[in-house]
């Protein structure tokens, strides 16, 4: 779901709300791969079969692709969603996150939207 659809289907709180969860459980995924790593490197003997050996080290790579994958979600979806939010303040009457769509315009990453206080619009770019 593209921003504009989240903001006119729950409004703009609803939407930065979700998307601050969505991205801190991007990074509970990251820690619990590092716990997940962590584990592995202790259980990993070179003494132990060849079988276990690779079995230990298609863990890591699964874990760490997981855990950078997980990662970089999590700091995108953080960086969005902080991004807009710095924009949801009118600049007429300074009121935040109280506004509704007026207009969404893909092509440009812009939505136009309008203070429900003051009916004062502007522009949030995406």
């Amino acid at each position: 779901m593209d921003v504009a659809d989240g903001i006119r289907k729950r409004g703009f709180r609803k939407w930065y709300e979700r998307e601050l969860i969505q991205s801190h459980g991007h990074l509970v995924l990251t820690f619990l791969c590092a716990v997940g790593l962590f584990a592995t490197f202790e259980v990993h003997s070179g003494s132990a079969p060849w079988s276990a050996q690779i079995a230990d080290l298609g863990a890591v790579v699964l874990l760490s692709a997981v855990g950078v994958w997980s990662l970089r979600r999590y700091l995108y979806l953080l960086s969005h969603a902080e991004a807009i939010a710095n924009q949801a303040v009118c600049p007429q009457c300074e009121t935040y996150g109280r506004f509704g769509l007026v207009e969404d315009d893909p092509r440009r990453q812009q939505l136009k939207v309008r203070c429900r206080k003051c009916e004062h619009e502007w522009p949030i770019y995406d």
